[in-house]
């Protein structure tokens, strides 16, 4: 039943690609795409806590078939993955014009990660890894809601593509001993081969995983890119896709690669989850566009995760399986969470920018002129990517934490040590997300200013109120949620963690003597304790009147909006206080008629430098310049060069031929 579902999901994404080919049929696209994603999810509902029952694929490659088979990890994130993907595919971008190519793109993504979570050929693996980043591009391209989005596409996939080639060569050097491309032979194959070649696989899947999930230094091409499309095209990109990146590497690191002597792999993929989140979280915080700003987080919630996932390598290695399912499962968590949260704010920057005519972070009132259910959904989804009570966020990075807490049962140092300094780190990361999250909610959606004409259409706001309370709905349900995640930590490390993560209605990790919390109760105490000052307020409303006086301005003519905070006032002490890492640039231009003194424009421009830009991709980019400077007189269109060329390419293969005449 469940496959039926996830069949009739592909062959409506197939044929929602088709329909937006055909004008006057991008309605039925999109009605496709959305029942598409609806049937899919179903089928994770039915299955989990269960994997789905293997099907063989009607395709071959090399003469070889493939089977497809949904794992129950894979269930939970392309589950909570495609939900904001489905109210995106709901309301389309909002470019009208561009809604046929949008809907192409979405549904080679949506195409491409189910196919990533579900086949087990390498061959399909990576097509379908490409599909996924062919869909991006074309959403991004389709909706040309930048000048230029052009450059910063081609930036991404060429970022990308550095990672598919990481990908090719790892599956190559597991694939090649056995001479067989199906993922059931991989674990048996990487065995055999030495330790540093397993080590050298491991990087390579975090290098090809990392450049979708954004890990440093692939995570410069996340601003340019998100910012070049709209919210819907982003809440697909930060949902299932990042979902599906997340992972291919859970299955490469912990099925593929058995954990003998790969310890210092494990501390790896903590140190570079660690350092990508804080840097992501810095440059989100110094965002004045919120899509660009939601891109970073995303950036730095998917290295959480992977974190989180370095931490269960050790645990297992160090033959601690309970923990090792604990940080696993938390990572689980923490993405699926991120997928809802992440989806209604995107969601919530089209509204603004419906609202307002752009994604700039400014002060609009927003919240005020809009729907209650607008201001809650987003309210909800950013405490929850600030990690704020009750929020999924807060509950997935509490466990975080206390998942890193554990790791003085490590029996080396360095393991232990790796942990504690992955706690710091991740200590300063939330405080920065918050304050992101403070800027983005308390500037870009109340903030006070002038009020705008327009509001968030009210399909918008239904989408964001719905995704909001998704998002407090897998918070307070939390003890719940967990069975479903019953059978993937059992087939994973054998252990029932899951079950031993909540104590009736409290969350604990693994035990409640260590640490525990109650979303679910805090829902219903919350309230109850807000009784009391409500009551106060209420007589103290009643005896004494409300008097309401201007602020005071130095004795000037009032005006809030001047004098309100901006988005850059606001990040500006940070910004300083980390200059060695911003490096900000800042520029003012005086424009003056006849004279220099009667000023009649003064333009100021600022921006902080990438960190990898200028000593990574830039070098990188000349040189490739370079090279094809040199190869330029390849293209001269002279019929007898190129006949010359053939001429000479045939007396090689001849001299190869007698050289080699065996072969």
């Amino acid at each position: 039943m469940a496959n039926d579902l996830f069949a009739v999901a592909a062959l409506l994404w197939i044929a929602a690609a088709v329909l937006s080919l055909i004008r006057g049929r991008v309605a039925l696209a999109q009605g496709a795409l959305v029942a598409g994603g609806l049937a899919a999810v179903a089928g994770t509902a039915i299955t989990l806590p269960d994997a789905s029952a293997t099907a063989a694929l009607p395709l071959r490659m090399a003469a070889e078939t493939s089977t497809f088979r949904l794992t129950p990890e894979a269930l939970w994130l392309l589950g909570f993955g495609l939900v904001p993907a489905i109210f995106a595919c709901w309301l389309g971008t909002p470019e009208r014009a561009a809604r046929g190519p949008w809907c192409f793109g979405a549904a080679l993504s949506l195409l491409g990660a189910l196919g990533v979570f579900g086949v087990q050929h390498a061959g399909f693996f990576l097509l379908s890894w490409e599909l996924m980043s062919l869909g991006g591009a074309v959403m991004i391209l389709g909706e040309r809601r930048a000048a230029a989005p052009g450059m910063p596409v081609l930036f991404m996939l060429g970022l990308l593509e550095v990672g598919a080639v990481a990908l090719l060569v790892a599956v190559l050097l597991l694939a090649a001993p056995a001479q067989d491309l199906g993922f059931a032979g991989f674990p048996g194959t990487a065995a055999s081969l030495p330790v540093w070649q397993r080590t050298l696989i491991g990087v390579l899947l975090v290098i090809g995983f990392g450049a979708k999930l954004g890990l440093l230094p692939f995570y410069e091409w996340f601003p340019g890119a998100y910012g070049a499309g709209s919210g819907a095209s982003g809440a697909i990109m930060s949902g299932v896709v990042l979902n599906a990146a997340f992972f291919g590497l859970s299955r490469g690191l912990l099925n593929w690669l058995p954990m003998d002597h790969l310890h210092g792999l494990g501390i790896f993929v903590v140190a570079i989850g660690v350092l990508s989140a804080i840097l992501a979280v810095l440059y989100a915080f110094q965002q004045e566009d919120w899509r660009t700003l939601l891109s970073f987080s995303s950036a730095e919630n998917a290295a959480t995760a992977v974190v989180a996932l370095g931490a269960s390598m050790l645990f297992r290695d160090g033959m601690l399986a309970d923990l090792a399912g604990l940080a696993w499962t938390v990572a689980l968590l923490h993405m699926a969470g991120h997928a809802l949260a992440k989806g209604g704010m995107f969601l919530t920057a089209d509204g603004v920018a419906q609202a307002t005519g752009g994604y700039a972070i400014g002060h609009a009132l927003i919240a005020r002129r809009s729907s209650f259910v607008f201001g809650v959904g987003a309210l909800f989804a950013g405490m929850s990517l600030a990690a704020m009570p009750p929020q999924a966020g807060f509950v997935s990075e509490w466990y975080v934490f206390q998942t890193l807490f554990q790791g003085f049962h490590l029996a080396d140092l360095a393991g232990r040590l790796t942990l504690a300094l992955a706690g710091a780190g991740l200590a300063l990361t939330a405080a920065v997300a918050f304050a992101t999250f403070i800027k983005v909610l308390g500037i870009g959606l109340f903030g006070g200013g002038a009020q705008v004409a327009a509001v968030p259409p009210p399909r918008t706001t239904a989408a964001v109120g719905l995704l909001g309370a998704a998002v407090l709905a897998l918070a307070v349900g939390m003890p719940v949620w967990l069975s479903a995640l019953a059978g993937a930590s059992a087939a994973q490390f054998s252990s029932h963690a899951p079950q031993q993560m909540h104590d009736g209605l409290l969350l604990v990790p693994l035990t409640a003597k260590f640490a525990f919390i109650s979303p679910t109760l805090l829902v219903i105490a919350m309230p109850l304790l807000a009784l009391l000052p409500a009551a106060l307020l209420i007589l103290a409303a009643r005896r004494h009147a409300v008097r309401r006086v201007p602020v005071w301005y130095g004795g000037s003519q009032p005006d809030p909006l001047r004098t309100a905070t901006t988005a850059l006032t606001f990040s500006n002490a940070l910004r300083t206080f980390y200059s060695f890492i911003y490096r900000p640039r800042v520029e003012t231009t005086r424009e003056s008629r006849e004279r220099e003194y009667f000023v009649t424009r003064l333009a100021f421009t600022h921006e902080v430098a990438p960190v990898f830009g200028p000593y990574l991709f830039a070098p990188a980019i000349r040189l490739v310049r370079r090279a094809s400077e040199r190869l330029r007189p390849l293209q001269s269109g002279h019929l007898n060069f190129y006949l010359s060329l053939i001429g000479l390419l045939l007396v090689v293969i001849l001299a190869l031929a007698l050289w080699f005449p065996g072969g």
